[in-house]
């Protein structure tokens, strides 16, 4: 089986699971073959949990949960050295971090303290506990989840953990006849029970290499400058794009890229992610009357294609 033949399976596995959000899905798959982290942003109940779980059951991932709350401590998720009588050391027991997937379940209740201490885990794929440097993982993905901020006991994630996700997406409700399938169809929990992993040790890391072989075109890279430069001119936003940013988008392009059976980046690739990479690293100015994903949408069409 090749990889299209394999990705085209993970998409309709994936697609059993959460029913009538093919869009979402195919950017949730395209964040992970582009090796970055997702960030899940909506209210509680549309079955955010539920993908991050199909997600890495999926692909055959390590998987381990945290339920973010206010008063959860930075070493509840690293971990912590604990005095062994019978060894007469210190030994150090691993927190759920050590995993690769972690879901981060609704981040945004937690305090800063603890957010902050996802940032050097989610950008040096390491931990320091203690003095010492432990490598995570590989891979290692962070899945979160986040409410409204207009919830009660949520907290803003700062704009440097923002720029650590690769992508946001929100799932929004489902259609009608979406959401018929789910009142009358089996059990979203025992539907995950069943999933079996489609992929094999060291096939997400081929696929992640066959993303990063994609090709970008010289005009293509040109469209993305121009679109970067756009976000920085002070017409759409309050501070445009980092590079780190624009890196990001050509990544995110590439992995849908080969989502859609191309070995070369198109300008719909870019077009077709570039809200979800994009938006939640940009403020709107304030008089745009729009939020930061219809924002994006509108300097699309102002940016001429390539």
């Amino acid at each position: 089986m090749n990889a299209q033949q394999k990705l085209k399976l993970l998409l309709a596995q994936l697609n059993t699971v959460i029913v009538g959000k093919a869009l979402q899905i195919q950017d949730c798959v395209a964040c992970l073959l582009a090796g970055g982290h997702l960030l899940i942003d909506d209210v509680p109940g549309v079955g955010k949990t539920t993908l991050a779980h199909a997600l890495a059951r999926s692909f055959g991932l390590e998987f381990s949960r945290v339920q973010f709350t206010s008063d959860l401590m930075p070493s509840d998720l690293s971990g912590v050295s604990i005095y062994e009588r019978g060894k007469e050391a210190f030994v150090f027991h691993p927190g759920p971090i050590f995993a690769q997937v972690l879901l981060a379940d609704e981040i945004n209740r937690a305090s800063p303290k603890t957010q902050s201490a996802l940032l050097e885990a989610m950008e040096e794929k390491q931990v320091t506990i203690e003095g010492e440097t432990r490598p995570l993982p590989s891979p290692f993905f962070v899945i979160a989840t986040q409410n409204p901020l207009d919830q009660v006991g949520t907290y803003a994630l700062p704009e440097s953990q923002l720029d650590r996700f690769l992508m946001r997406i929100s799932l929004g409700y489902p259609d009608r006849a979406a959401e018929r399938a789910l009142l009358i169809g089996q059990d979203r929990r025992d539907l995950l029970a069943q999933l079996p992993s489609l992929l094999q040790d060291g096939e997400l890391e081929q696929l992640q290499q066959q993303v990063l072989a994609v090709h970008v075109a010289d005009p293509l890279l040109d469209y993305v400058q121009d679109l970067v430069a756009a976000t920085r001119s002070a017409q759409w936003f309050l501070q445009g794009l980092s590079p780190r940013a624009g890196i990001a988008v050509v990544r995110a392009a590439k992995a849908q890229a080969l989502l859609s059976g191309r070995n070369y980046v198109a300008p719909d690739d870019v077009q077709a992610i570039l809200p979800q990479t994009i938006a939640h690293r940009l403020i709107p100015v304030s008089d745009s009357g729009r939020g930061a994903v219809e924002q994006v949408r509108a300097m699309l069409q102002a940016v001429p294609l390539p």
